[in-house]
C-alpha cells in the first residue's frame, strides 16, 4: 500500500499532474471516473492568493467526490509561501504541493517554479519552511535539474525527505528541455531505489499508453505514475492503464458515444463552475483532443470553437455522435 503520510492510495497510484488551464474541477471530475487515484489543482500563485486575486481564489475550489486531491502552489518568498500555506489549508485538501518543476519563463525568471533549481539550498529552505508552517502533509513536484550540468535530484530528494516532505513527483526531464525530446527516467529509478528514501517517489513523463506504464513500473521501481499530457481529452487512460495492470489485455479505445458524453458531461461541468461564458470559453481548449483522429472533424470542431451558445455547442456534439456513430478511433 502507498501512502503520502496517512492518505492511502492503493497498490500502484495513478496521479494527475496539475497542469494549469487543464487540471480544474471539471477535467478532474472525468479523470476521478476514469480511475485516477490522486489529483491536484492546478498551480496557483502564491502572491495571486495573498493578495485575494480571483482568478487564483477561484482554483481552490475542491469537492468531495474528487478526494483525496492536492492544492499546488508556486512562488520564491518565503513570507509569501507561507501565508498562502495558511490559506491552503483553509481550503482543506488532504495536501500540499509545492511546484519546483514549471519551466514557462514567466515564473522562472522569479526564481519560482523550476527556476529554484538554479539554488537548492533556497529550495529546501523553502521547503523547510512550508513544512513547518502547516498541519497538511506537503509534497512536491520537480526536475530533474536546471540543465545537464545540474542533475542534483538525487541529493535533493534526500535533502527535501530531511526537512519533513510527504512524497515527491519528479519530471523526467530539465528545465532547460522544457517539454522536448525524451523523458529520462534512469535518475528517477535510483531515487526510487535509493535505500535512504523512505517516502514515495512519482515518476512523470511520456507515459501514453498502459505498455508504457507497465514498462516504466517494472524498469524503474517508482510508486506510482503521475499523468500530465496524455490525459488531455483522454481521461479514458487512467481505466486502460489500470486494466492492463490487473489483466494484461489492452481495452478498446473510448467509443465515439462515450467521446462525446465525456466533452458534454465537462462542458456542463465547467458552465456550473464558471458560469456561461467563461465556462464555453474554457472548453474550446479541449475540443480537438476529445474527437482527435476523427476523419472530417475540422468542420464540426470550427463550429464548437466559435459558438458562444451552449446548446449550439451541445447540439454539434449530437451531429458528431450522429454521424460518426459506434465507431472508434485510437
Amino acid at each position: 500500500m502507498v501512502k503520502i503520510a496517512d492518505i492511502e492510495l492503493g497498490e500502484f497510484p495513478l496521479l494527475l499532474a496539475p497542469m494549469e488551464d487543464v487540471s480544474d474541477p471539471p477535467f478532474r471530475a472525468l479523470c476521478k471516473e476514469q480511475g485516477c487515484d490522486m489529483m491536484y489543482t492546478e498551480f496557483i500563485s502564491v502572491e495571486g492568493l495573498i493578495r485575494d486575486a480571483t482568478k487564483s481564489v477561484q482554483k481552490l475550489d475542491i469537492y468531495d467526490y474528487e478526494r483525496p486531491v492536492g492544492i499546488q502552489i508556486f512562488g520564491a518568498e518565503i513570507d509569501s509561501m507561507r501565508r498562502a500555506a495558511e490559506i491552503v489549508e483553509e481550503a482543506q485538501p488532504e495536501l500540499l504541493d509545492i511546484n519546483f518543476g514549471c519551466p514557462v519563463k514567466k515564473v522562472v525568471c522569479k526564481m519560482a517554479g523550476a527556476g529554484i533549481l538554479q539554488d537548492i539550498d533556497r529550495m529546501v529552505k523553502l521547503t523547510d519552511e512550508i513544512v513547518k508552517s502547516t498541519n497538511l502533509p506537503v509534497t512536491v513536484k520537480t526536475r530533474l535539474g536546471w540543465d545537464d550540468n545540474t542533475l542534483y535530484i538525487e541529493e535533493v530528494a534526500e535533502r527535501l525527505q530531511d526537512v519533513g516532505i510527504k512524497a515527491l513527483s519528479i519530471h523526467g526531464r530539465t528545465r532547460k528541455q522544457m517539454y522536448k525530446g525524451e523523458a529520462d527516467w534512469s535518475l528517477i529509478g535510483n531515487i526510487a531505489q535509493n535505500p535512504r528514501i523512505h517516502i514515495p517517489i512519482f515518476g512523470n513523463g511520456d507515459i501514453n499508453s498502459p505498455q508504457k506504464a507497465e514498462e516504466y513500473r517494472n524498469r524503474y521501481g517508482v510508486d506510482g505514475i503521475m499523468i500530465g499530457r496524455a490525459s488531455i481529452g483522454y481521461p479514458w487512460i487512467f481505466r486502460e492503464i489500470k486494466h492492463y495492470f490487473a489483466t494484461g489485455e489492452i481495452l478498446d479505445p473510448p467509443t465515439v458515444e462515450e467521446r462525446v458524453e465525456a466533452a458534454k458531461k465537462h462542458l456542463k461541468h465547467s458552465l456550473a463552475w464558471k458560469g456561461d461564458r467563461l465556462g464555453v470559453l474554457e472548453m474550446r481548449r479541449h475540443y480537438t483532443n476529445y474527437f482527435r483522429g476523427f476523419p472530417n472533424i475540422k468542420p464540426f470542431r470550427s463550429r464548437l470553437v466559435t459558438s458562444d451558445d451552449p446548446n449550439e455547442i451541445m447540439a454539434v456534439m449530437d451531429e458528431i455522435q450522429s454521424i460518426y456513430g459506434q465507431e472508434t478511433f485510437a
